[in-house]
């Protein structure tokens, strides 16, 4: 199986004990009011961190790639151009809220943040409750080499509408924590990534020839890896590996670092879940705005 499914399944359905002692697994759909919902989100005792949009413009756009209209979730300060940009990539479970107020995060730092819809043309996940079936029926069909090309097209789009692409960066969770590490060695325009708790390793298939271990060569840019030391889907051994793997790579490689939490879960950011840790989310987005200042992307 998928280990970004088993991870986000583990954060998922892992439960959190309320005073009742009644373990929460009910679904919620939380809808943006643009098209995007959330897919068998736990109700929490925690509310989810709102950012306001207040000075910002943020909602779905349209992305033409090759003539496929792929939806994605920008917010920006409303009548500024030459932003920095910051490409925010999902979990499994899609562009929802939670995503969406990533971006509106960055938006309100000074930044054009989007989210483009990685799972578009092999299903939406919101319509799916049962984790084993979104990983049969979408992720696993999700090729890298078409998430490379969206990513691409997105970075245009950027460029296109009031973003410098001179200052890029990404960051991505879990699933999209992968995809930071991949797209940070693809896109020659990346100045920073940063990787909240995404696999390192992982066997080659034809869909995903390489993962993060086998490219520290080829980063184009230094990527901060935000990781948990309780995540039970991500061994500290691969961290250690991948460390080892960073400090003869490029320039770039050995300029990455790495900042684990010792007793947080997977997923430790994803503040309606109930792995959700308040102080390493708060400590790690601080480290996030930093990393983009002190590698250009401001």
């Amino acid at each position: 199986m998928n280990n970004d499914l088993i991870n986000d399944g583990q954060a998922l359905l892992g439960g959190r004990v309320d005073a009742s002692g009644t373990t929460r697994r009910v679904a919620l759909q939380a809808a943006l009011g643009v098209g995007y919902a959330a897919a068998a989100l736990p109700i929490m005792a925690q509310t989810a961190v709102k950012t306001s949009a207040e000075g910002l413009v943020s909602g779905e756009v349209t992305i033409d790639v090759n003539g496929f209209k792929m939806p994605a979730y920008r917010s920006a300060p409303a009548g500024k151009t030459g932003l920095p940009v910051v490409l925010v990539i999902c979990e499994i479970f899609g562009v929802h809220e939670y995503i969406a107020d990533v971006t509106r995060r960055l938006a309100q730092a000074g930044y054009l943040a989007i989210a483009p819809d990685m799972f578009v043309r092999q299903g939406d996940p919101k319509n799916y409750t049962d984790i084993p079936k979104l990983q049969a029926e979408v992720i696993t069909k999700v090729p890298d080499a078409q998430v490379l090309g969206d990513l691409d097209a997105t970075v245009a789009w950027a460029a296109a509408n009031g973003g410098n692409t001179d200052k890029l960066a990404i960051t991505g969770f879990c699933w999209g924590g992968r995809i930071t590490w991949l797209y940070t060695a693809h896109q020659p325009k990346i100045k920073a990534g940063v990787a909240w708790y995404g696999r390192l390793v992982g066997n080659a298939t034809a869909l995903t020839p390489a993962h993060p271990v086998a490219l520290v060569g080829s980063l184009k840019g230094p990527v901060l890896g935000l990781y948990g030391g309780a995540d039970t889907g991500i061994p500290l051994d691969t961290v250690d590996k991948m460390k080892a793997e960073l400090a003869q790579g490029s320039a770039a490689a050995k300029a990455s670092e790495f900042v684990v939490y010792p007793e947080a879960p997977h997923a430790f950011h994803a503040d309606y879940r109930p792995s959700y840790r308040k102080g390493p989310a708060d400590d790690g987005w601080q480290r996030l705005l930093a990393w983009l200042k002190r590698n250009g992307v401001a």
